[in-house]
């Protein structure tokens, strides 16, 4: 079964531009309330492991959380790969889009979404 926790023990942190970008996607996309944003991992990528970043149902095996607003599911075993993560909104001239800042990532490939631990 899944649970909502604080988001005080949450495994990953937004900062103030993802917040309001990801605000606005759910806004424009008109993403209902029963959906959450799905962060997560999956294998594949330049690095060999690709981060998951997007709106998405609950599912088992996920936890809960309530980060700045916004509803998180994360599946439990990605919580070890991205523990201590911040997910950040660029939106400049050389470069638009989320980042991932991963203190687990022992090599990152120039696209940024793609990982090795």
């Amino acid at each position: 079964m899944s649970t909502t926790v604080d988001t005080a023990f949450a495994p990953v942190a937004f900062t103030e531009g993802a917040v309001k970008e990801l605000l606005k996607l759910k806004d424009q996309q008109e993403i209902s309330e029963d959906f959450g944003l799905r962060v997560g991992v999956e294998g594949g990528g330049c690095s060999g492991m690709s981060y998951i970043l997007g709106f998405d149902q609950k599912k088992d095996g996920d936890q809960e959380f309530i980060i700045e607003g916004i509803k998180v599911f994360m599946h439990k075993a990605h919580q070890m790969y991205l523990m201590g993560m911040q997910v950040d909104w660029q939106d400049g001239l050389n470069s638009r889009g989320f980042t991932f800042s991963n203190p687990n990532a022992n090599s990152t490939c120039g696209c940024g979404t793609s990982f090795s631990v």
